[in-house]
């Protein structure tokens, strides 16, 4: 299939929808698409007073936000590649990447500012604001840079005198292959790699968007913004799809807690929602379950006539949570509890789970919800292949490979890495391990690097004992790990759940070893925990919710 400029593609969207509500900071000012437009054209201002021409790579650090959005686009529709960059990264990580990638320029938001050291990042031209100040000069190092902001508005009026339309609007013409985003990895497994992404990648994923969810979704309907946009996923879903349509993004600028996450829903009331299995996993377990678990509602899920009833009340409960608008919650990111998938299922929840990766921009695979296989991520989405890398794909788990138009250029400065991951008949070897059915869904085992040998050679996969371990009693997070020939559990429990039960340290050993011995009798016997060790804090964690594994494989048992 041909692949049209993705730069037209934000042009027309700007033009058809010049008069809509586009972006908004939740709680504060919305900007239409025509205001957008406009900032826009002040931002390639300031890229050519700063010298930045095609190619050159302009980074963005910051909480998500509407100057983190429109920055973005500028870069791009400029010619030029964009460089995000998580804002929960460390500061000498993040003037590293800066430096790694060659930015530049740097738009930083006000939180991460007053952290970094721009004497660490010589090589930048200048470093702007990315809060609602119309990108504030915070480090100039040319008189041309320092002049653009200080005059930006006389500039602007200057190149279009007549005031600005939409007929102005004429943005850099992309080929498939050119460059648009270094995305670095967030990094469970090793330090972060940049993912250089084509504009094939941006455009086959955003038509995959269309394709899958246009019939449901249109111009003016609302979403929430609750992803790092400098992480792929959110940042192709919750951002440049929406955009691309006419719909109306609400940027969650602070982290939220579940309550306000709900409360926003319910004002916000989005038309699709994109989660990560966290947020859905806790307003299940803190929302939902105590309630169920009621000896009323317990004894009328088993009187068959009362059972279908009462899950058609849990199922209207759980949707007006997350706003009773939504056409599905696409789960992702990592891997879902399988009890919880098992009661969202059994009540005809409107979710499915996705499957991507940062090096596909991010989609591989997809299912919508209402023919999707519980247990599976789906199956290829549009333009990709993917393969299992097994004698015998259905029942023996091998690496899943994936070929298609998403897939990256390879890592930034990084031949060697690029060679390890993409081959010579341009298979993407995602590390992922998993099966594949008859039909074609894809069931996830675990990272091949997660997979631990048993002592009489068995392959053991640690996330399928944690989905496990995870559902048993006062179990918040865990990570199983391998010590000689024995298996030990890490757990975290929520202090709140052990203030609200009145448990001393002495009674929730007990229970953990309790955990442990059930555990124990539904595993194979040489996947089975030799001790359960208790975390006095939360597992590190990347923006997407995914725990850091690799840090604690070393932990003292």
């Amino acid at each position: 299939m041909d692949c049209p400029s993705f730069n037209e593609w934000i042009e027309q969207s700007i033009k058809e929808h010049w008069d809509l509500d586009a972006l908004t900071d939740y709680g504060t000012h919305t900007y239409k698409y025509k205001d957008v437009a406009r900032i826009i054209e002040k931002v390639h201002i300031l890229l050519e007073a700063s010298g930045v021409q095609k190619g050159d790579k302009v980074a963005i650090c910051g909480r998500n936000s509407v100057r983190w959005g429109i920055a973005f686009l500028a870069t791009l529709t400029r010619g030029a590649v964009a460089v995000p960059i998580l804002h929960e990264f460390h500061p000498e990580q993040i003037h590293d990447l800066v430096n790694h990638s060659g930015a530049k320029l740097l738009f930083v938001g006000d939180q991460v500012w007053p952290k970094l050291d721009p004497d660490k990042m010589p090589a930048l031209e200048g470093i702007f604001s990315n809060s609602n100040d119309e990108y504030s000069l915070l480090v100039g190092r040319t008189d041309k840079v320092r002049y653009a902001r200080e005059n930006l508005n006389r500039l602007f009026g200057e190149r279009f005198p007549m005031n600005f339309r939409a007929h102005h609007i004429h943005y850099h013409r992309d080929s498939p292959d050119e460059l648009a985003v270094l995305n670095y990895t967030s990094g469970t497994t090793s330090n972060s790699k940049g993912v250089m992404l084509p504009y094939r990648a941006l455009w086959s994923n955003a038509q995959f968007a269309q394709e899958v969810l246009g019939h449901e979704l249109k111009a003016g309907d609302n979403i929430v913004s609750m992803l790092p946009m400098a992480h792929e996923y959110g940042m192709a879903f919750e951002f440049i799809y929406e955009f691309l349509h006419g719909m109306h993004v609400y940027f969650l600028t602070k982290t939220p807690s579940p309550a306000v996450l709900l409360n926003t829903f319910a004002e916000i009331r989005p038309r699709i929602i994109i989660a990560v299995p966290l947020i859905i996993e806790k307003i299940v377990r803190k929302a939902i379950f105590p309630k169920i678990k009621a000896p009323s509602i317990r004894l009328a899920l088993m009187t068959p006539v009362l059972r279908d009833h009462i899950k058609m009340q849990i199922r209207r409960r759980m949707q007006k949570a997350f706003g009773d608008n939504f056409y599905e919650i696409i789960v992702g990111g990592a891997a879902m509890n399988q009890d919880i998938e098992i009661f969202l299922k059994g009540i005809g929840f409107n979710y499915t789970v996705g499957y991507g990766a940062t090096e596909c921009a991010p989609i591989l695979c997809y299912q919508d919800w209402k023919t999707f296989k519980a247990g599976s991520c789906g199956k290829a989405a549009p333009r990709m292949e993917i393969r299992i890398d097994s004698r015998d794909p259905q029942n023996v788990p091998g690496e899943i490979l994936a070929r298609g138009m998403n897939v990256m250029l390879g890592y930034y400065k990084n031949e060697e890495a690029t060679a390890a991951t993409l081959d010579k008949d341009g298979w993407y070897h995602t590390g992922d391990l998993g099966v594949m059915d008859a039909e074609g869904n894809v069931f996830i085992k675990g990272r091949s690097k997660n997979m631990l040998l048993g002592a009489n050679g068995q392959n053991i996969y640690p996330e399928e004992i944690e989905d496990k371990l995870s559902s048993l009693p006062y179990v918040t997070e865990c990570v199983v790990i391998q010590k000689g020939e024995h298996l030990y559990g890490l757990v975290y429990t929520d202090p709140d759940e052990l203030k609200k039960a009145r448990l001393n340290p002495s009674a929730l050993s007990s229970i953990m070893e309790e955990n442990r011995q059930q555990l124990n009798q539904i595993v194979p016997a040489y996947a089975r925990v030799h001790a359960i060790v208790q975390m006095p804090d939360e597992f590190e964690k990347t923006p997407k919710k995914s725990i850091k594994r690799y840090k604690y494989l070393n932990y003292p048992v």
